[in-house]
């Protein structure tokens, strides 16, 4: 074998060598930058998961401790013009699992986590209410004026607002409409109402 034949099986070697390596280059910045985008996704998973608590994605409350951090049962009356409202039918039942009617019980309300308040509650049933007003997804409003009054009550204690209460176990709660010289019986109503566990 020539000199000539040896030179270009070694430059054949050599190149080969060389395109090896640059593969293998070219798969190590490909692995590299895959690995990166994970790392970055879980990152952005991880921070936007703290910031949240965990309940960004599965529709919690802002606030709201994690699912399952709690679990009470409250007691709740709402009585409008004197007639009791029911919460039992199925259109109000288990609307959201941080704060729930459920078992076609209209009468306790269920919270699965800390910091969930009666507002939540509310806007999850698609009723919407203030300090001066009750008012349901159809329209119907009960709102104080010169005739009748919105009234809260928590634990028998007449409150403002019940937005950002938070129930407790135990807890009794009335909403009442009406002309006032009702609340009394409807007290005494909600007092003898059970809890549903």
């Amino acid at each position: 074998m020539g000199r000539k034949e040896r030179r270009e099986r070694e430059q054949k070697r050599e190149s080969h060598a060389m395109k090896h390596r640059t593969e293998q280059r070219k798969q190590r910045m490909i692995a590299v930058g895959v690995l990166a985008g994970i790392a970055a996704i879980v990152g952005y998973a991880a921070i936007t998961f703290a910031e949240t608590g965990g309940n960004a994605a599965s529709g919690g409350p802002e606030g709201a401790g994690v699912l399952g951090s709690d679990h009470t049962h409250t007691a709740i009356l709402v009585k409008l013009h004197g007639d009791r409202f029911d919460f039992s039918s199925p259109a109000y039942q288990i609307k959201s699992s941080w704060i729930h009617f459920e078992g076609s019980d209209g009468s306790t309300i269920h919270k699965h986590a800390t910091g969930v308040t009666l507002g939540y509650l509310f806007e999850s049933l698609a009723i919407s209410l203030d300090e001066n007003c009750f008012v349901f997804a159809d329209g119907r409003q009960f709102c104080t004026n010169d005739e009748f009054t919105l009234q809260y009550f928590v634990n028998g204690e007449q409150v403002d607002d019940i937005r950002d209460y938070e129930p407790g176990e135990s807890d009794r709660v009335l909403v009442t409409y009406g002309k006032g010289e009702q609340v009394q019986g409807e007290l005494l109503e909600l007092e003898s109402q059970p809890l549903i566990r």
